[in-house]
């Protein structure tokens, strides 16, 4: 039956694993493969047509697997691929878009802030859905490098502090009273992220909007697994599987697939 089939999830790497822990704590009886295509990160500086690219491979991978529903975990993706995905393929999808309206809606200072890659921000989603917030001033920022380091297991790394002491301290400085975290990688960086801004600098990702619409298209769309056991969950990645293993605590299975 296909609502005990799994829930797709892929990113360019390993950061939608935040987007998966979100959904597997709100359905966690929902058997779900995740797909890191961690040997093409970071999407955010690619173009968009190699972003559909392997957008469109992605999905195929997924679709082999016989998932009912896929979740583009990845905002590069979102924006620049999802609305050919949904055109291209008959299942549904569930995109991954910066928090920017609930950060614009609740600021007192009408300044946020948005950390996220090149892919995103340059993107005609992202530009779209912030024309619609003339009064707030948005300060944007690319997370070069960033990316590169999580997926090389260098987390916690100078390198690392010093690149986000870089880019935070300016928005800081400017009075943002919100961080949007425009990508799926930087929900792992929050700890350090909290050592460098102000205590009265709320932090916002997508995570719990993108479970919560997960479980509201899976009502309305495939259904929800039947079974009452706790899920399956198999993890994909074309690279070394250390640091997803990593990220994971060891506790899932991880298979090697050089796609």
């Amino acid at each position: 039956m296909i609502n005990n089939n799994p829930i797709g999830l892929f990113d360019s790497g390993i950061g939608g694993t935040s987007i998966w822990r979100e959904i597997n704590q709100l359905l966690p009886n929902e058997n779900t493969i995740y797909l890191a295509d961690s040997k093409n990160a970071p999407y955010g500086e690619k173009s968009k047509e190699e972003i559909i690219h392997l957008s469109n491979k992605n999905t195929e991978f997924l679709l082999e697997q016989n998932c009912k529903l896929i979740v583009v975990a990845c905002n590069t993706a979102t924006t620049n691929a999802i609305k050919e995905l949904r055109a291209k393929y008959k299942v549904p999808f569930i995109g991954i878009e910066p928090a920017i309206k609930p950060a614009a809606l609740n600021s007192k200072t009408q300044k946020i802030g948005i950390l996220a890659t090149k892919g995103t921000l340059n993107s005609e989603l992202f530009s779209k859905n912030t024309e619609q917030f003339q009064n707030i001033q948005i300060i944007e920022q690319i997370g070069y490098g960033l990316v590169e380091l999580i997926e090389g297991g260098k987390m916690n790394s100078i390198e690392m502090q010093d690149l986000l002491i870089k880019y935070l301290t300016p928005m800081s400085e400017s009075n943002i009273d919100y961080l949007v975290l425009g990508c799926s990688h930087y929900p792992y960086l929050i700890p350090q992220i909290k050592k460098i801004i102000p205590k009265k600098i709320t932090i916002i990702d997508s995570g719990e909007a993108v479970a919560q619409q997960t479980k509201k298209i899976l009502k309305e769309t495939v259904g929800r697994n039947k079974n009452s056991n706790l899920s399956e969950n198999t993890f994909y990645t074309n690279i070394d599987p250390e640091v997803l293993n990593g990220i994971l605590e060891n506790k899932y299975t991880i298979i090697y697939k050089d796609f």
